[in-house]
């Protein structure tokens, strides 16, 4: 069975400091195969590309409000949530990335009508995955 993906390009900033930021292009890919999951992909120059997996839920809500817990944090930036910050952590360090919410949200739009929120696993799959675990419970 052959499935589409929704990929974009946004412009971000690295915010090394509130005196110093650097632009990049971030790749974003959403697969139907991992519906809940968004690839968020950045390149650093010199140094090999960064690829974040992360809930697709995170960045539909940290549009509006601030959500993630652990390594994930997105929220909304200024009065009239125009921008979008994306906090990533790691045990080698973070990173703090901000975009317009206008081609974040556009591309989250994609991906909805593709697949719908709460609409990410049929019954015939969530039967499937649930007869997948049984089974392998009984080997």
């Amino acid at each position: 069975m052959q499935h589409s993906t929704v990929q974009g390009h946004l412009v971000m900033s690295l915010v090394v400091s509130t005196e110093l930021s650097f632009r990049l292009v971030v790749e974003l890919e959403y697969d139907p195969a991992d519906p809940f999951a968004v690839r968020l992909t950045f390149h650093l120059p010199g140094d090999a590309p960064v690829t974040w997996v992360f809930a697709r839920e995170l960045l539909f809500d940290g549009v509006d409000r601030p959500t993630g817990e652990g390594d994930v944090h997105v929220h909304p930036v200024g009065e009239e949530l125009s921008e979008v910050c994306v906090l990533l952590r790691s045990p080698e360090g973070h990173a703090r990335l901000r975009a317009c919410a206008a081609p974040l949200t556009a591309f989250l739009a994609r991906t909805d009508r593709l697949v719908p929120r709460g609409r990410e696993l049929t019954g015939g799959e969530i039967d499937a995955q649930l007869a997948d675990i049984l089974g392998a419970c009984e080997r």
